[in-house]
Order: C-alpha cells, then sequence, then structure tokens
C-alpha cells in the first residue's frame, strides 16, 4: 500500500519561499523583543491532561489533541471515560505552559521576568482558508510586575514589532477591562450565572453586529429589559472616540457598579502608551472587546490592521493562573502576535524578504576529480567565514532551469566548474 504524501488536515508542508519569510520576520521579532529586556524560552508542546482542562482555556478546552496513554498505563479494559485513556495533550497555546514554567522555576528566575516565546500550538479546529491546526504564536509575557507599566511596556514592544515587520499597514490598538465587562452586566441586571453566556455572545461583536448581540442575549434566554439596557450601554460607549474622556463617562454610566481606580487606572495605561508612542497607530476603548479565554483578569488588548479581517494580535493580564499552580496569586501579563495572519497578510501583499546581500551558487560538472572539488570546497567555505550564503551543488543537465531556480531562492552570483579547468561554457 502506497503511503499518504499529504500532510495530515488542517497541517500543510511550508516551501522555501514562505520559509525564508518566515525566518525573517522571526528574525525581526526576536531582536526587537529581546530590545525590550524580554528573554527567550523554551516549554514542551505538550502538557498534562490536567493543566490543559482547567477551565483556563475557554473555548479552546474543546479542541485539544489529546495523547493516548502508552505501555502498561494504557487498560482498554478498565475505561470508564474518555480521560482514563489520556494522560497528556498538545499544547492549544503557550501562555498555561509558561504559567507552568514560572511556577515550577520561580526560584531561578529574576522578577519580574519577562518572557518571549516563539512556537508551535495546537487546536482540533475546523480547517480553513487561513486557520490551521498547527499554527506559530509570538508571546511575550511580563510576570510579577501589577502596575500598568507591564500593560504600556507590551503595547509599547507589539507596537514596535507590527511597525518593523508590516511598515505599509496602519494598525490600531482596542483596549477594555474584565472589570469593565463585569460591572457592564452588573449595571444591565445581567445574573452572575448568565456572565460566561454574555461574554461568548459579545466576543461575537465584529461577525455579528450590536442587533446580532442583542438577539442572540434574548435566545439565550437573558431578560429583555436587561438586554435592552446592556447594548443601549454598549451603544453610548461605543461613540466615545476620545480614549481622554472615556474615563469621566465610563464612571458616570457604571457608578456604584465600578471602581473607580479600576477606571484610572484602564485610562493611565492608554494616555501613556499614546504620548509615549514614536508609531503612527491609534489607541481606543472598544467595550464589545472579551477576548476567549477564561483566564483573563484584567486589562484586555488587540490589534487590528486596515484593510484586513480579525485581530492581528492580542493579550491581557491573567494575574490567578500562577496560583493555580503554586497556591498564591502572582501578578502576570501577555501579548500573543497573530504570526499566521502577519504571513498571510504580507504573502497577499506579495511582500518579499530584503536581498541578503552575498548569495553565491557553485556549481560543478558530474565527475570532477577529487583535487578539483576540494579546491572548490575551501573556496566557498573562504566565502562563508566572509559572511557570505554559499550553495555547492553539482550541475544539472538543465542547467538554465537550475540557475532560474536559485535565481528565485535570491542566489545572484552563480561560479561555474567543470571536470576540464579551461572548459567553455555551451
Amino acid at each position: 500500500m502506497a503511503l499518504i504524501k499529504n500532510p495530515v488536515t488542517g497541517m500543510r508542508d511550508i516551501l522555501p519561499d514562505e520559509m525564508e519569510l518566515r525566518d525573517y520576520l522571526i528574525g525581526i521579532i526576536k531582536q526587537t523583543y529581546k530590545s525590550y529586556g524580554f528573554t527567550p524560552i523554551e516549554t514542551p508542546v505538550t502538557e498534562h491532561i490536567e493543566n490543559l482542562l482547567s477551565s483556563q482555556g475557554g473555548d479552546n478546552e474543546k479542541l485539544i489533541f489529546k495523547i493516548l496513554k502508552r505501555g502498561e498505563k494504557l487498560n482498554l479494559n478498565n475505561v470508564d471515560k474518555e480521560l482514563d485513556l489520556t494522560d497528556m495533550g498538545l499544547r492549544y497555546d503557550l501562555t498555561l505552559p509558561l504559567a507552568r514554567y514560572f511556577a515550577a522555576n520561580s526560584s531561578k528566575l529574576p522578577m519580574p521576568f519577562k518572557a518571549l516565546q516563539i512556537g508551535s500550538v495546537f487546536r482540533a479546529d475546523r480547517p480553513q482558508k487561513g486557520r490551521y491546526r498547527q499554527f506559530t504564536q509570538c508571546d511575550i509575557d511580563i510576570i510579577g510586575d501589577a502596575s500598568e507599566f507591564a500593560e504600556i511596556e507590551l503595547l509599547l514592544a507589539a507596537a514596535s514589532v507590527l511597525s518593523k515587520i508590516c511598515p505599509e499597514n496602519k494598525f490600531f490598538i482596542r483596549l477594555n477591562n474584565r472589570e469593565i465587562l463585569k460591572a457592564m452586566s452588573e449595571y444591565a441586571g445581567f445574573i452572575s450565572d448568565k456572565l460566561s453566556d454574555v461574554f461568548i455572545i459579545l466576543d461575537k461583536m465584529d461577525k455579528i453586529g450590536l442587533a446580532g448581540v442583542q438577539k442572540e442575549l434574548i435566545e439565550s434566554g437573558c431578560d429583555e429589559k436587561s438586554t435592552s439596557k446592556y447594548t443601549g450601554l454598549l451603544h453610548k460607549l461605543s461613540e466615545s472616540k476620545d480614549i481622554s474622556k472615556t474615563g469621566d463617562l465610563l464612571k458616570k454610566e457604571l457608578e456604584g457598579f465600578i471602581n473607580e481606580e479600576v477606571v484610572d487606572s484602564f485610562i493611565f495605561t492608554a494616555e501613556i502608551v499614546n504620548n509615549c508612542k514614536s508609531l503612527d497607530f491609534d489607541i481606543v476603548f472598544d467595550p464589545s472587546l472579551v477576548r476567549g479565554m477564561g483566564y483573563y483578569t484584567g486589562t484586555v488588548f488587540e490589534i487590528s490592521m486596515d484593510g484586513f479581517s480579525g485581530s492581528v494580535a492580542g493579550g491581557g493580564r491573567y494575574d490567578k493562573m500562577i496560583g493555580k499552580f503554586t497556591g498564591a496569586d502572582t501578578p502576570a501579563c501577555g501579548f500573543s502576535i497573530g504570526f499566521e495572519r502577519i504571513i498571510a497578510i504580507l504573502t497577499q501583499g506579495n511582500f518579499s524578504p530584503p536581498e541578503q546581500a552575498g548569495k553565491t551558487a557553485i556549481l560543478y560538472e558530474k565527475g570532477i576529480d577529487c583535487v578539483r572539488l576540494s579546491n572548490i570546497l575551501r573556496e566557498a567555505q573562504n566565502l562563508r567565514n566572509e559572511g557570505k550564503i554559499v550553495l555547492v551543488a553539482q550541475m544539472n543537465k538543465n542547467k538554465k532551469f537550475q540557475k532560474e531556480q536559485l535565481t528565485k531562492q535570491g542566489y545572484s552570483e552563480f561560479k561555474e566548474f567543470y571536470r576540464e579547468e579551461l572548459k567553455k561554457e555551451n
């Protein structure tokens, strides 16, 4: 039986052109984040199933790739439920593994700890254009800083990265806070048991609009009067374009339902980012912004780009997650770039990485003698020592096509060697 040559559904092979683009972008991302003091770390792609199913990941917990127990641990004769068959799974994001990593290694790490992670995550999602079951995330997190500075640093660092990798695409930052979302729900009169349902529906705002949100809230069993009050508040808050005036509006509309210090901290964050930005982007309050992860506790944010639906980056504060491992809450805040979405944007715009200087292809004729091949390889090594990229390859029969393919890969200089030193090119 012939083996299957196509990748598993929802996964994909990455060809050299895209791989070069990915490497180029990752280089910029790493360099920029390191300049802000973030330290690269790495965590395993597998996690304990108990961690993955700890009600931290929202709907993503329904999309976990579970891994069967192995050897003697797999007892098919004593199975009552699915979890009897599995003890680990593939990570669905990089935040939960980071929380476990910090809990296990905190004594060896500086405080606050600024982590940089780039790696694959896995979700058993329905495959569609631009959505894969394996994809890359680029995360930065600050652990141990409860002040607004963590959010400010993350937003400025992420903005700096996006301005470098997508210089032609204007973007804007949308901000909200989980405490504001909770206060809005309580103001409307939603019962606490319905809050998670309210947030799930609200998170669809960009897809179904305000009228759609109102319709789904009522269909989910929410009181019509409360729903009307809630959507009316959403509409009023959404009209506030000047974030410096948003604080007064929130305090006025949510008086008695929200701690004013939460509002002051939220506005302080936005104003500092606005004051310190050296790049052209806008920062706005978005009362419909939820972020789907169950672990967020405070400020949440997303970055959107003109001409591209959905967000290209997002994150927020998650002060309770590490405490699930240690028993003591630890302030934490993180930001993730949607790497695959950035790739899609640049590919659609026919973006190519800048040509690397000194990319040379050395082609030698089949049957070349030992001495001559040794000289060729020494020459290639000398060029590499000078910092050039050098490919050494045997000539194909169709040398013209071979050179065309190499040119597409960025090789601009060619050296050809034949069995006879003075042989002319045909």
